[in-house]
Formats: structure tokens, C-alpha cells, sequence
């Protein structure tokens, strides 16, 4: 059995912290220009790789698109990134995505996400709730070959459909279930 100190959990903690905050994604970064500018590139790129993306784009109400998340966890973990939601092709707000973790891991990755709400009443439950979690309202898009995504015929019906991509680093898989997302005021 596995005894966690306070100090081994302080020093996890801040080793986790330290290598997310290495990646450069963003930490802390509440420009808006700038998170804006990594959205409409993680957009770009989503369309141009995975072009079946674009048709669930266009039965969407809204987009949260969170271009980078950095991920990493020696024993204990976390993950955080910034990104805007927006409706009609116009930011609305801005958000961050945090989750922390224990349990048997080591490594860092960071990935990118969109999240495509369907319907009006998943968009407004985001919105309405501080600190949104993702859970059971999600439907994955998820890759069949290796360099595309499927959704099937079901996708516009379900509220919320997410694109998980991009992913790099030492680490296997990759999982928006369990984030929070809050709004954040650049």
C-alpha cells in the first residue's frame, strides 16, 4: 500500500505544476488577443485535418475551443488550459479548464479540444453553472484510422459533441471527462 506524505503530495503537486507551467501553453495568460488568435488557429487546423468537422460545426449552436491543455502528473497530476466560447463565429467568454488526479502515472502531454454544443439547452446549462464539468451529456468524436474522426448519425442529437486532437508528449490517451471549466475575465 502506497502512504502519501504531505510533503511527497506538496513536492507532486509542485513538480505537475512545474512541468505544465514548462510547456508553455498559456499558464496564466489572459490575453485576449492572444487566446483568441490560438482559437481561431486550433479551429483552422480542425477543419484542414479532420474536414467532417465542419458539418457538426454548422449544426451547432456554440464552440468552446480550448487550444492547448497541458497535462502532466508524477503520482499526482493535473491539467489546465485557457479558451473562448463562441456563438455565431463571435467570442462570448472566456474559459479555463483545470482537473487534478492521483493515482499511478508519470508523463506530460498536451492536447487540443472543441467542444460543439447542439442544442440550446446544453449551451445555456454551460453557461448558467460555474464551473461546469464535463461528464455524460458528451459524445466523442473519436478516430477510426489514425487521421480521422467518426461521429455517428446520432452526433446532432447528442447535446454536446467533443473533438479531442492534436495530442504530443510521453503520455497515452487523452480525456476531457472530468475537467472544469470556468469563466475566467481577461
Amino acid at each position: 500500500m502506497t502512504k502519501f506524505t504531505r510533503r511527497a503530495l506538496a513536492l507532486s503537486a509542485l513538480a505537475a505544476m512545474t512541468v505544465t507551467a514548462a510547456c508553455g501553453n498559456g499558464v496564466g495568460n489572459t490575453n485576449p488577443q492572444k487566446i483568441d488568435a490560438r482559437v481561431d488557429a486550433t479551429l483552422g487546423h480542425l477543419f484542414q485535418q479532420f474536414p467532417e468537422s465542419r458539418s457538426v460545426a454548422a449544426k451547432s449552436v456554440a464552440t468552446l475551443v480550448m487550444p492547448v491543455i497541458t497535462e502532466a502528473g508524477f503520482g499526482i497530476g493535473g491539467s489546465y488550459g485557457q479558451g473562448a466560447l463562441r456563438v455565431d463565429g463571435i467570442t462570448v467568454d472566456y474559459y479555463s479548464a483545470a482537473a487534478a488526479n492521483v493515482g499511478l502515472q508519470i508523463g506530460a502531454q498536451q492536447y487540443a479540444h472543441v467542444l460543439f454544443f447542439m442544442t440550446r439547452e446544453s449551451l445555456e446549462r454551460f453557461r448558467r453553472n460555474e464551473g461546469w464539468a464535463a461528464g455524460a451529456d458528451i459524445e466523442y468524436a473519436f478516430s477510426n484510422e489514425g487521421d480521422n474522426f467518426r461521429t455517428d448519425t446520432n452526433a446532432g442529437l447528442s447535446p454536446v459533441v467533443a473533438y479531442v486532437f492534436a495530442q504530443a508528449g510521453a503520455r497515452i490517451g487523452a480525456t476531457i471527462e472530468g475537467l472544469k471549466y470556468t469563466r475566467i475575465i481577461p
